[in-house]
């Protein structure tokens, strides 16, 4: 390739930076707000962090135990999908750390709900905040806030209620937790109770169940029943010694009080939803596609915060579908940026994401998002992506610099290109069969200042659209 000023032809390769993060590209403009506070007294990180640590102490070394003496992912799950500990490994592992075989259990499973360990299909393995445990505090943290959001899971359910009745009071203790945190103290258990009796006949009344068969019409309507002390005690009781179980509160002398991590746990979800619905576009209550759009102009920060705001407010499972939908929508970036959300969703996005990985316009970024999951670097991450598929990525992400950013970050997208120079780049591009491949070509045409190059470029559009050689 020439030109009337002799250059390098080569393309400069961007090692630091992978495809992964190449959608972020296309977003520059920079929001600003004031970091948030903690409320006054609140320990700082490195203090909650290694209150942290101490909690989940048993947890990480049953985890390192299975690390070491399991190799996790050939050895120590039970294929069914569970990841729970076979007879046999338990009593090993009692053995082995001088523990029985009913505590080694109890380890594992709040190993797992705290990332520690990572259920993937059949098999367990350790996760990447194990690996981080003891150099990252923002790794431990994330991993006891992961507990702390599955506490209802970390003790034993009641087993004579109604499975409705203990689901309701796992609705309404996030109001019960906020008034904790607002307390800022101590606060009696029968006041909790009265006010956990509240939020339920809230939850009821919003349901608005209303019967469609025929009433007598000399009845007068029933009004609405109070929820009985009775029934609800039981089940508070049971919520506030799960809680207590993994370290959020402690309870004594008829009363419940937020331990520091919990107060921090409960103010930075709180901050979260704040952050979220304070957003111009109400990003909590939409869509995950409208949600996603208006995180479009967010800088990654707080984008994520809007993610996890926005997942905060509804069911897991029902967010991770409503993101791969809208990954399979047209828009390049709003694929990229489902991706990024799901990111945030963690473990229990992993067999969706799974799922999705022979479906071609998705492939490249599941792959990626699972190679991170599996403990990859993220910056290393790109290299279990064939040539072809990441070529796939590149024409997509160029697809959305093209439809969203500006003509100087399309021609420097070129760099994050994985052949060594632009003959090669084009050569390829032409024959991975991504539907956007004119459309970014003749763009990158019109944007490039090289004439020679953009020559190059606009005839392989042309060959591209034609279907020749």
């Amino acid at each position: 390739m020439t030109s009337r000023n002799p250059r390098d032809s080569r393309l400069r390769l961007v090692s630091p930076r992978s495809l992964a993060t190449a959608p972020r590209a296309v977003t520059q403009r920079r929001t600003r707000r004031p970091a948030p506070r903690p409320p006054e007294g609140t320990p700082p990180p490195a203090e909650l962090a290694r209150m942290a640590r101490t909690g989940l102490s048993d947890a990480a070394r049953v985890a390192r135990w299975a690390d070491a003496a399991l190799r996790p992912g050939r050895d120590g799950a039970n294929p069914d999908g569970k990841g729970t500990l076979s007879d046999a490994t338990a009593q090993r592992a009692a053995a082995d750390l001088g523990l029985t075989p009913v505590q080694v259990r109890a380890d594992w499973d709040t190993a797992r709900l705290a990332g520690l360990i990572e259920v993937h299909g059949g098999d367990a393995r350790p996760g990447w905040r194990l690996r981080a445990w003891s150099r990252d505090d923002s790794a431990v943290l994330r991993g006891w806030v992961a507990l702390f959001d599955a506490w209802s899971l970390a003790y034993p359910e009641p087993v004579d209620r109604e499975p409705a009745a203990v689901a309701e009071v796992v609705s309404a203790m996030p109001q019960v937790l906020s008034f904790l945190q607002l307390s800022a103290g101590p606060v009696p258990v029968e006041q909790l109770l009265d006010l956990l009796g509240q939020r339920v006949t809230e939850l009821r009344t919003e349901r608005c169940e209303v019967s469609y068969g025929p009433e007598p019409a000399a009845e007068p309507a029933p009004e609405p029943a109070e929820v009985p002390d009775a029934p609800l005690a039981p089940l508070l009781e049971w919520a506030l010694q799960a809680l207590a179980s993994v370290g959020a509160l402690t309870c004594g002398e008829g009363q419940a009080t937020l331990t520091a991590l919990g107060s921090w746990a409960v103010w930075v979800k709180l901050e979260q939803i704040c952050v979220a619905a304070q957003s111009p576009a109400g990003n909590i209550e939409q869509s995950a596609e409208d949600m996603l759009r208006g995180c479009a102009q967010l800088r990654p920060n707080a984008a994520r915060a809007e993610y996890r705001a926005w997942l905060a407010a509804r069911p897991v499972g029902g967010a991770v579908t409503e993101l791969i939908d809208a990954a399979r929508g047209e828009d390049a970036l709003t694929r990229g940026l489902a991706f990024e959300a799901l990111r945030v969703v963690g473990a229990p996005a992993e067999p969706d994401v799974r799922a999705v990985v022979e479906e071609t316009p998705l492939r490249p970024y599941a792959l990626l998002w699972l190679a991170e999951h599996d403990g990859y670097d993220p910056e290393e991450a790109h290299e279990v992506l064939t040539r072809a598929e990441s070529t796939w990525l590149w024409v997509d992400t160029a697809a959305a610099v093209a439809d969203h950013g500006e003509a100087p970050l399309l021609v420097r997208h070129l760099e994050s290109a994985v052949q060594p120079t632009v003959p090669a780049l084009l050569d390829e591009v032409r024959t991975v069969g991504h539907p956007r491949t004119v459309q970014v070509l003749v763009a990158l045409a019109a944007a490039h200042p090289d004439p020679a190059l953009a020559k190059a470029v606009r005839r392989a559009a042309f060959q591209v659209h034609t279907g020749g050689s």
